[in-house]
């Protein structure tokens, strides 16, 4: 029992020494194929000169918990999300390609653990617990079903601090798929509606 009141004492205490700033954040979201750095390099080019590929969007609260620890700190973050999947396939007797796009909303929980590298740069890796808020949707004729109430994702990026002005970038990948299918009366497609993002945006320091 003393050992049990010792540890929660240092652990408030702990938490008591943090310090913690509050933020708001807004993000773009492309979609990429892996977390490779050729792929991410090239989706990252690519969001800069053709931010009209974007897939999707998240606005959300920040909270950066520094640990007494040195330059270790915590990410605690919760955001809505927005973003459309492709599916293509051939039908059956037919030589041309049809492309499905859903469009899906989430509530992304990010809990990131980070490092303040130098000066206003620092990096952070975490898990990613999702919600889904839409399920159940038709497009052109097909009916979205199978889809999960809840998936796990990751995410490392690094976060550069200017006055109370945060640039962002960050990668999201998959630790569990949210396989779903599209289907009609004549066709069923499977689909992962859990893609990878690279990820960029902005956000305020209050």
């Amino acid at each position: 029992m003393k050992k049990l009141i010792l540890g929660a004492f240092i652990v408030a205490t702990t938490f008591a020494q943090a310090q913690v700033k509050f933020g708001v954040r807004a993000n773009a979201l492309f979609n990429t194929s892996s977390s490779s750095w050729s792929d991410i390099s090239s989706t990252a080019k690519g969001a800069f000169t053709s931010p009209k590929d974007v897939s999707g969007f998240n606005v959300g609260l920040s909270a950066k918990v520094k640990l007494p620890v040195i330059s270790l700190f915590v990410m605690p973050e919760v955001y809505y999300t927005n973003f459309k999947s492709k599916s293509t396939f051939v039908p059956e007797g037919s030589s041309s390609a049809i492309e499905l796009e859903a469009k899906s909303n989430r509530l992304d929980i990010p809990v990131m653990v980070g490092y303040d590298i130098i000066g206003p740069l620092s990096a952070f890796v975490g898990p990613v617990f999702s919600t889904n808020l839409s399920k159940g949707k038709t497009f052109d004729g097909f009916k979205e079903e199978g889809a999960k109430d809840f998936s796990v994702g990751y995410q490392f990026g690094a976060n550069v601090n200017i006055s109370k002005l945060v640039i962002n970038a960050r990668y999201e990948g998959s630790f569990s798929k949210d396989q779903r299918k599209f289907i009609n009366n004549f066709t069923e497609v499977n689909y992962d509606n859990r893609p990878s993002f690279f990820i960029v945006g902005l956000g305020y320091n209050f």
